[in-house]
């Protein structure tokens, strides 16, 4: 696979949803595709699913004033993929603990649910990220009623750290972007941002990926990428 790791000088505008082909418009992901050399898809193999998954929902949750803020972001999800499942199990961790603290009460049930299953998850595979877990329970912590209520529930019905990988960590992430896109907040488009951006910064941590300095402003335009 080959890879484009610098972004343009210019990129078009990205806008919500799939698009078959750069000059229908582009979502992140799809310019992740591009960059890496792969062919253009919004799922492209650079990038684990689970992270991918969250990419689009942000993409699509964000408005479209503040999808821009996202571009500098893009090159950094490529490569961003493990031997297995577990980095799906961390990604949805970090979502369901951003949107937690904020989304409407209907909602937090859902998320604190997610949050204590992902952990647990975590545990049963042997995987320590000191960082995420004490955000996950200082989210928890800022939700007592959800939380209590969370593990309640998990007492009775108990979540399998396998079915979790294998079925729940994208509809977490989906749930979580939309349950803080919809949150009653003036910040919300920052929050979206600002998830998205901590779970690459757990996955590069994960796989053991030197950090990326904080990106410069990319300046976008209309235009289409040229393919080659």
């Amino acid at each position: 696979m080959s890879s484009r790791t610098d972004i343009p000088d210019l990129m078009p505008t990205l806008s919500a949803g799939r698009h078959r082909s750069p000059r229908r418009g582009a979502c992140f992901m799809e310019f992740a595709s591009y960059l890496a050399g792969e062919r253009w898809s919004d799922h492209p193999r650079c990038t684990d699913p689970t992270l991918a998954a969250l990419a689009r929902a942000v993409n699509d949750t964000i408005h479209d004033d503040r999808r821009g803020d996202l571009v500098p972001h893009i090159p950094r999800v490529i490569g961003l993929r493990g031997d297995d499942a577990r980095l799906g199990l961390l990604v949805s961790l970090r979502a369901a603990t951003s949107a937690l603290p904020v989304a409407s009460m209907d909602r937090q049930r859902a998320l604190a649910v997610a949050v204590l299953a992902a952990l647990e998850a975590l545990a049963v595979y042997g995987i320590n990220e000191p960082a995420a877990r004490d955000d996950a329970l200082d989210a928890l912590a800022e939700t007592p009623d959800a939380a209590a209520w969370a593990a309640a529930h998990l007492a009775v019905w108990q979540v399998q750290a396998s079915e979790l990988v294998r079925h729940g960590c994208d509809a977490i992430v989906r749930a979580a972007a939309i349950g803080l896109a919809q949150a009653c907040v003036d910040d919300a488009d920052d929050r979206l941002a600002a998830m998205l951006v901590s779970a690459i910064d757990d996955a590069e941590a994960f796989l053991g990926r030197t950090p990326h300095p904080a990106p410069a402003p990319i300046e976008t335009a209309t235009r289409e990428p040229a393919l080659t």
